[in-house]
């Protein structure tokens, strides 16, 4: 199924990185607003459409997830074996965007399920490239139908809802 206004979900501690991923997506010409996750915890609410996030219309699910590894908390592998387990979300995109290149997570993020794995770029220009293209590939790809129910694995029970003094997870656009 080819998406008009593909979702992107981007999962990542630091604010400085999202805040740089935003401005250069919107460069690179994605005009959808960016779903915003500060850590794992976050990541998986938005996902399993607890609280705030049941309304679809604001927290649609994502076309494509870019998820950092090493976060406080729930790490991006954490979420990336959550959302495998997840009969709604297994057809999710999920692309590890990590610092890291050590082989042991590349490794380990196939195995738990990843769809590809980037490395963060050191330098603005390649993080430009980047985003260009991702919208690009965007564009051009196919993407599998996402059932929007609250459906869990059997042997899953959902993830805990956020505190009451509100979710982190910002919505630009």
């Amino acid at each position: 199924m080819n998406i008009e206004d593909p979702v992107i979900l981007l999962v990542d501690d630091s604010l400085n990185d999202r805040l740089l991923m935003r401005i250069v997506l919107e460069r690179a010409g994605f005009v959808q607003p960016l779903q915003i996750a500060g850590d794992g915890a976050e990541a998986i609410a938005y996902l399993g459409g607890d609280g705030i996030y049941g309304d679809r219309h604001r927290y649609p699910l994502p076309t494509v997830l870019l998820l950092d590894l090493n976060m406080p908390g729930k790490s991006g592998f954490e979420v990336l074996e959550w959302i495998r387990q997840q009969p709604m979300l297994r057809r999710i995109r999920v692309n590890i965007l990590s610092a890291s290149g050590r082989q042991e997570d590349i490794d380990r993020a196939f195995d738990l399920g990843a769809n590809s794995y980037l490395i963060k770029p050191a330098k603005l220009d390649e993080l430009s490239h980047l985003a260009q293209t991702l919208v690009a590939w965007l564009k051009l790809s196919q993407f599998p139908t996402l059932t929007a129910g609250r459906e869990t694995a059997p042997s899953q029970s959902a993830p805990p809802a956020l505190a009451d003094d509100g979710p982190r997870l910002q919505r630009h656009g």
